[in-house]
């Protein structure tokens, strides 16, 4: 007789001793199938912005309604304050810095595996920066690939963002993916005609709304085994276009005193929050409501600044606020990286509920896994722990989770960064920050200062250095590329000269009686808020030289509307010959006028501008910006050019 056989020998009399006993025996139970799993993780959609966390200008009954059900979070974090590395570390359970994608590139066409530290950067800025991987390298053993190993059906529908063919999610553990799309936001709009390149869609069908319909298939399809759905919604990213009865409904209400009051902005959460009652309703038609475990989060923090075309920028309002909370998407302030979290599980958390327990997007890798009885995969390292305990009211036993972001971001102003938050504290350390170029940092009581107003690092030394050995430990341990001191940093290449300043990649610099702009490519331009304060329609003038290449483009602001962005711009093309040339683009400005922006070009080199100018259309001039000296430009004929005129591009 084998062991085995010996153990089933052994059993078989001890089970038949024990129904002897008993006065009759009993079938053994049947084995207990596996909790279904939906992920739910809306996009770009900010603490503060469902009427579960507090909105009075959204409505989100459905979303409120889940937390009926399970256990809302009050301190859950995504690790990143955008799209991709968020995503990441949902499918991995890794912190970002970790993997090496620390910003939303995994879109672009070109193939990045490794992430290293740039070599060179603008002279205004004060830091080095790494740049990001751009592909969810498949050595990952993803969430979708544990469930699917054990036993589940596994789809994934709408956004990914974290790689092409072959690193897109039917590469990653997903059975099915729809619309198996790459791109960061949905095909040119939510209402159809969409440009995803196999759907084309009804003639003003929304994209959430489809997306839904196949989840519901989806649903449907596989009710009778266990399955884990990833509805990861588009909702509610740029491009800002919603239904025309919901907007015209969030017009009506709007408070201009609110700061939540963009008509389109409500009308896409309204849409978010209908497909989320649709697949919830759905569980619950089929009967799976007892045996299926729902996530809902958001990747990241809300949009807090202006929109960048058609219906996003024509209310003239920020797209939301995260308010009380600091900045927004793209921050490493609190309304970049604090979520709205609701977990439902059936049997073991009794709704409605709530944790103030710190929790982070690199916990639900471990914690998915343990509530659905599957092992994570031998010698896999995970960043993140399980927070069952939490979910369970007990102590989670982790305080600390940190978020590295290491980029200049021009939109929201954001440094290269890295912080920690140990219970109420939070550090934040901007590298390369203070005029020596050392290291700046910030303080915060985030118990009473959730806002992030009062900075206590003077005040608190021994805390900062305590945290700040934290942080150390921390990037070490993941090894994270770190920023350093730029050596090409000149101070007075951040400094205005004639009242413009330079930004983005390129510095300025009075030479010779003409202003020098040097350009290192990619995005250089400079900007000056000491514009008249004419209103209406104007028209930009500027005499200009170069060998560089690529458009100009030329942006406005008013006092109704912040912040530049390419709903107020108008493009130019210009000829990179060496030799002057003048050029003019008309602007329909509305409202007063408070700043502009020139992007003289794409690539490397030197920009020669002789002046700039402002005219009314009478051609009256407002302001002529000059750095006198430069020859006048001649033509063939000896005569001056006519000016080149700007069209919109």
């Amino acid at each position: 007789m084998t062991r085995r056989t010996r153990r089933e020998f052994l059993r078989n009399v001890g089970m038949g001793a024990a129904a002897l006993a008993g006065g009759m025996a009993r079938a053994a139970a049947p084995d207990k199938r596996r909790p279904n799993v939906v992920f739910i993780l809306a996009d770009d959609l900010g603490w503060r912005d469902t009427s579960l966390y507090g909105s009075t200008f959204y409505e989100t009954p459905n979303i409120d309604a889940l937390a009926k059900r399970g256990m809302m979070f009050t301190n859950a974090y995504a690790a990143n304050p955008l799209c991709s590395p968020t995503r990441a570390s949902i499918m991995t359970g890794l912190y970002p810095a970790r993997i090496g994608i620390t910003t939303p590139a995994c879109h672009l066409p070109q193939v990045v595996l490794e992430q290293e530290l740039r070599k060179a950067a603008p002279p205004h800025q004060k830091a080095l920066v790494p740049g990001s991987i751009t592909r969810l390298k498949g050595e990952y053993h993803t969430l979708a690939e544990a469930f699917k190993a054990g036993g589940y059906a596994t789809g994934h529908f709408g956004k990914w963002h974290l790689g092409r063919e072959p690193y897109d999610p039917l590469h990653q553990g997903f059975d099915v993916d729809f619309p198996h799309w790459p791109g960061p936001g949905p095909a040119g709009s939510y209402v159809a005609p969409w440009r995803f390149p196999k759907l084309k869609g009804r003639p003003g069908e929304h994209i959430e709304d489809r997306l839904a319909d196949e989840a519901v298939k989806f649903l449907k399809q596989n009710k009778g085994r266990p399955f884990f759905l990833s509805y990861w919604c588009f909702s509610v990213h740029a491009p800002y276009d919603a239904k025309a009865k919901l907007i015209d409904k969030y017009r009506g209400k709007a408070d201009p005193k609110s700061p939540q009051r963009h008509p389109v902005m409500g009308a896409m959460i309204q849409s978010l929050d209908e497909n989320v009652g649709r697949v919830i309703g759905t569980i619950d038609e089929l009967g799976l409501a007892d045996e299926t475990i729902v996530v809902f989060f958001s990747d990241n923090g809300g949009v807090h600044w202006m929109g960048n075309r058609g219906e996003g920028n024509k209310h003239r309002c920020p797209i939301t606020s995260n308010s009380p909370l600091r900045g927004g998407k793209a921050t490493i302030y609190e309304g970049g990286t604090r979520e709205p979290l609701i977990v439902i599980w059936p049997g073991e958390v009794k709704g409605p509920a709530r944790s103030d327990q710190l929790v982070s997007s690199i916990d639900f890798y471990p914690t998915l896994l343990e509530m659905a009885g599957l092992k994570r995969e031998r010698g896999r390292r995970l960043d993140g722990v399980s927070i069952v305990a939490a979910l369970k009211g007990r102590p989670l036993g982790r305080d600390t989770v940190f978020c590295h972001f290491p980029h200049y971001v021009k939109a929201t102003g954001n440094l290269p960064s890295t912080s920690v938050r140990k219970g109420d504290w939070k550090l934040i350390r901007f590298y390369a920050d203070n005029a020596d170029q050392s290291d700046r940092f910030e303080l915060y009581n985030l118990a009473d200062d959730v806002g992030e107003t009062k900075n206590l690092a003077a005040a608190e030394p021994k805390r900062v250095e305590s945290l700040n050995r934290l942080i150390d430990g921390h990037l070490k341990a993941v090894g994270a590329v770190v920023p350093k001191p730029n050596p090409r940093y000149n101070p007075r290449a951040a400094a205005q000269v004639g009242g413009w300043k330079a930004s983005g990649t390129c510095s300025l610099a009075a030479k010779d009686g003409v202003l020098v702009v040097t350009s290192t490519g990619g995005d250089p331009y400079f900007h000056t808020s000491a514009v008249p304060a004419a209103g209406g329609p104007v028209v930009f003038k500027v005499r200009m030289r170069c060998k560089t290449a690529g458009p100009a483009q030329v942006f406005w602001t008013t006092a109704e509307a912040g912040r530049f962005h390419r709903s107020r711009s108008v493009g130019f093309r210009i000829q990179h010959d060496g030799e002057w040339h003048e050029y003019e683009a008309k602007l329909p400005a509305t409202g007063r006028l408070t700043g502009l922006r020139l992007d003289p070009g794409t690539a490397k080199g030197k920009i020669e501008i002789d002046w700039i100018s402002l005219h009314k259309p009478d051609g009256t001039e407002l302001k002529r910006w000059a750095w006198a000296g430069a020859k006048p430009p001649k033509t063939r004929t000896g005569r001056p050019p006519e000016p080149r005129r700007g069209g919109s591009q």
